[in-house]
Parts: C-alpha cells; structure tokens; sequence
C-alpha cells in the first residue's frame, strides 16, 4: 500500500519536449518503412525485376526490422535508452545513403535491410523511453505520440516522394546532379536520422537504466528536472520502486510463457493473431505499392502520388479518431467496427478492380468504378486507422500480466514484422493473378479478424493489468 503514496511526477514543458523527441523515433519507422513507395516502379525498371524480385526487394526491410525490434531490448539493457537511439539514427542514415547510390538490386537489398534493423530499434526504444520518464497517469497521452509520430511520418514520405516526382518529372528521370529521382527518395532519410540523432544527443538517459548500473544520483537529477518528483524523500522512494520492479524483471525466462499443451500460452496465441491480423488485412499494400496499384489501374504517375499522399494524410485522421474514441468505445468495439469497415471496403475495392478494362494497351476502371475504389480505400485506411492501427499495440500492451509482458510483446512486434514482410513480398505476385484476387483475399483476412475479435478477445478497458485475459483463454490458463 505504501507504493501509491509515491510522488509520481507531474506535466512539465520539458517532459513533452524531451517525449516528443524520444518519438520522432516513430517518425522514422514511419517514414523509412514508406519511402519506398514512390520508387517502386522506378526500382523495377532499373533493375529489370520480375514480380516476385520486386516483392523481395520492398519487403526484405521488414526482416531486418523484426530482427531489430528483437534485439532492441538487449542493446538497451547493454549500452541505454539513448545511446540506442543513437545507434538507431546511424543504421537508418547509413542505409540512406547505401540505397541512394546502391550499383546493383542486391546492394539495394542489403542498405534497405540495415535501414529495417534501426527501424526495429527505433520502433521499440522510442516507446520505452516514454513509458519510464512519464508519470504514470499521463502514459496514455504522452505515448499516443509515439502512435501519432509514425502516421506523420507515413504522409512525410509519401509527400517528399511526391515533390520529387513531381520536380524530377517522375520517379525514373533524372534530378538533382544527374541522381534519378527514386534515388533521392532514399537519400532524403539522412535529413530525419540527423536530426533524430541531434534530438537524442539532448536527451537524459533513463530513470530505470540509471537504477539498473547502479547510478541513482543521477536517476533522481532525472526524476526531478524531466519526471517533475521533488529531490529527497519522494525520489528516492520513487528510486526503491524502480529498483524493485527491475530486480523483478531480472527473473523472466522464456518458460514464463510456455504451455505444455498449447506450446505457448493461450493468451500469447492470442497476442500473436492480433499482431498477424493486422498485417494481413494488407494495409502496407497501401503504403508500400499505392502509388504503383493507382497506376496499374489508369491513374497517371502524378495523380498516383497524390492519392498517395491523401490516403497518408487520412491515416492521421483517423488515428486521431482513435485517440479520442478508445478510451470511450473500448478497445473490443473499436476492433469490431474497424473489422466491419474494412470488410465492406476491402469487398467494394475487389470488386471494382474486377471491372477493369484494357484501353489503348493500359488498365482502366471505367465509370463510376474509378470513384469507388479510391472512395473505398479511403475509407478503408480510416477503417484500419482509428481501430487496428493503434488499437493492437495498447491491447498487446494491456493484455498481459506484469510478469510475461515484456516478453510477450518482443514476440508481438516480431510476429508483426515478419507478417508484414509476408504481405509486403507477396503482393506482386497476387497482382499478376489479379488486384480483385488479391483485395479479395484480404477482405477475407478482415471478416476473418471480426470472427476472431468476437469470439477471442475480452475488453481491457478499464480493468486492471493482472485479469487480463481472454474469453476461451481465461479457463485455459492462470496468469
């Protein structure tokens, strides 16, 4: 009892500014992960790529960011929060500039999977230095910037892809000093990788990370100047409640979420569905070949772009939607309708692509069909955006105890990536068979997600972290 008695920190101008600078990590998640959305085309002209190359070529990131989001964590333990970081802002520009002058396919391969190592770092330690240096009851808030810096980063992305199109004359031709313009898209992630290793240098390491090497008198200089607790008494009570919480988590072993009969427990299955349903919904697609799929269907280059960067500017919407429905819906509710609307708009864009026409050697959808497939992906990038998209990272981070949380949530964001990867490799291919085949087969995935949530998942709203559980799993398992 005596824990709530602790002073827990308060808002301060300083806090939001050194979490809004943790969080422009999410900025390059999104923004890395989405620039290769203008180059796409550009890539398989100059590479000569088949539709499974290319596929393997936007994707291959994705496993480089699951293997940083892996070991994120330990880098963190070993060398800090910022210093990680740090570590993370080198990858990503390093990759900037491999991509931008990569000779050959495999060169390019190989910058993008290093780029994906820092946006897996950078996807996980931009959370967790928000989480440790805000006070408990402004978690919430503070942590949608992290949500909101990726969305943004997302339009950022799409938007620069489109100037330089734009100014280039398209992806293919040539731009500044003779660089093809594609290869500008890659080189403007150095600007965003500078400037976050810029913010990071700024940045105090961790109250937790402090406690942990033992370095508690600066742990309580941090509590006061950023957390807002007052040096003494309260800090240093603040500081025994840090360091029994890491003596804690110093016990985890991977048997913590093991099952005998299940393999892993009920609720990490369950965990790792959500985190497999959200990618194969195929809400990359969009943010990873929109700009091609409007162009394989009659939109010109310039007009591809732009509904790119409108359906990005929707994300942002709609993550608002989110921010401001969640706590009041709940989390269950908010899965169920955002499942519903995808649906419908995965089913309404599959159909309109099955009426497309071949007009002077190019796809077209005629009539009407043009308007509704670009009405419907918009709404289904609303659909996605104010319930999957943040909605699965705070269940992932509710439904589990204390005590396998961390653990759990590793092999959340792994499974997330290689699904991505999965979805991410595969569309090529499914678009050779058809793009009505393969909206289909994601409006598939998202009534199967409703099925799931309804029959799966419990609502986490409001209750506290250790009766998390879930409907068929709570008589399965104790936790």
């Amino acid at each position: 009892m005596a824990n709530t008695t602790i002073d827990d920190g308060r808002f301060s101008w300083r806090l939001l500014w050194m979490t809004t600078s943790a969080a422009l990590g999410g900025f390059l998640f999104g923004f890395d992960s989405s620039i290769i959305n203008g180059t796409v085309d550009a890539i398989q002209q100059a590479y000569g790529l088949s539709p499974a190359m290319l596929g393997f070529t936007v994707s291959f990131a994705l496993l480089g960011a699951m293997v940083g989001a892996w070991y994120a964590g330990v880098c963190a333990e070993r060398f800090g929060r910022v210093r990680t970081m740090l570590i993370a802002a080198a990858l990503l520009a390093i990759s900037a500039l491999g991509s931008g002058w990569a000779y050959t396919v495999w060169d390019l391969i190989g910058w993008r999977f290093v780029g994906g190592i820092g946006v897996g770092f950078a996807s996980v330690i931009a959370p967790a230095y928000i989480v440790e240096v805000s006070p408990a009851h402004l978690r919430g808030r503070l942590g949608t910037l992290q949500l909101l810096s990726i969305v943004i980063g997302i339009f950022a992305a799409l938007l620069v892809s489109a100037i330089i199109a734009r100014s280039a004359g398209g992806a293919s031709a040539s731009a500044w000093f003779g660089l093809a313009a594609w290869r500008w898209m890659f080189l403007s992630e150095l600007a965003p990788a500078l400037i976050y290793a810029g913010l990071a240098l700024s940045l105090p390491e961790s109250p937790r990370y402090l406690v942990e090497k033992s370095r508690e008198s600066e742990a309580e200089h941090v509590l006061a100047t950023v957390v807002g607790i007052a040096r003494g008494a309260a800090a240093r009570a603040k500081i025994a409640e840090i360091r029994d919480t890491v003596a804690h988590d110093r016990t985890k072993r991977f048997g913590d979420i093991t099952s005998p009969r299940y393999g892993l427990l009920p609720l990490v299955w369950v965990g790792i569905a959500l985190s497999v349903f959200q990618q194969f919904v195929g809400i990359n697609v969009i943010f990873y070949y929109s700009t091609t799929l409007w162009q394989s269907v009659g939109f010109a280059e310039s007009d591809s772009f732009t509904i790119s960067v409108i359906m990005a500017l929707t994300n942002i919407v709609a993550t608002f939607i989110a921010i401001a429905l969640i706590d009041r819906l709940g989390r269950r509710q908010l899965l169920l309708i955002g499942s519903a609307i995808m649906t419908i708009t995965l089913t309404a864009m599959a159909l309109a692509f099955s009426q497309a026409v071949m007009r002077d050697g190019t796809l077209s959808l005629p009539g009407l069909w043009g308007p509704i497939a670009l009405v419907a992906g918009n709404l289904y990038v609303i659909g996605f955006g104010a319930s999957w998209g943040p909605v699965v990272w705070v269940l992932l981070a509710e439904m589990f105890p204390n005590r396998i949380r961390a653990m759990a949530l590793g092999i959340g964001a792994a499974v997330q990536w290689l699904a991505n990867f999965v979805v991410s490799m595969t569309f090529p291919i499914l678009a050779t068979v058809g793009l009505d085949a393969a909206y289909g087969l994601y409006a598939l995935c998202a009534f199967a997600s409703l099925l799931f949530v309804w029959r799966m998942v419990a609502e986490t709203n409001g209750r506290r972290l250790e009766q998390m559980t879930t409907k068929k799993a709570s008589s399965a398992v104790s936790v």
